[in-house]
């Protein structure tokens, strides 16, 4: 299932961002070919989220939904052969926060939290854990090494 529909590349950017998929040139965008546009931009922005993310994700943040826009629109634009600069631009964007994404230094936010797995572990994961010392007695210390 795609991260973005045809009606959130119309919010975004309005009807005429959709003359890129009007392959047949009668003034009336081909659905498939933004739905399928939308699978291979879905596509290609789990291949970077997969690093970081269990997928299918829970829920699509706004913002992903804009970078599949972009991504798809790209994709339509190359096919139409009506690339525009700032296609160009939004398409190498996208990119760049997909791999800051991949990389940790972005994450996406999500409206509700992620749920965590549990694997039959009963307990509150997200409750401060206590702190643990102890352990053996050192073997090497300041009072032992100061005789040698």
């Amino acid at each position: 299932m795609p991260y973005a529909s045809q009606s959130d590349i119309t919010d975004l950017y309005g009807v005429d961002a959709l003359v890129v998929a009007d392959h047949d040139r009668d003034g009336v965008a081909d659905a498939t070919a933004t739905l399928r546009a939308l699978d291979y931009a879905s596509a290609e922005i789990d291949t970077w989220l997969a690093r970081r993310y269990t997928l299918p994700l829970h829920e699509v943040p706004q913002h992903l939904k804009q970078l599949c826009v972009e991504i798809a629109l790209y994709r339509l634009a190359l096919s139409a052969e009506m690339m525009t600069e700032q296609m160009q631009k939004r398409y190498d964007a996208a990119l760049k926060t997909l791999s800051e994404i991949a990389k940790g230094n972005a994450q996406l936010v999500f409206s509700t939290p992620i749920p965590l797995p549990t694997d039959g572990l009963e307990g509150d994961f997200n409750a401060p854990s206590p702190i643990v010392q102890g352990g053996p007695e050192r073997l090497f210390s300041r009072e032992k090494m100061r005789d040698i």
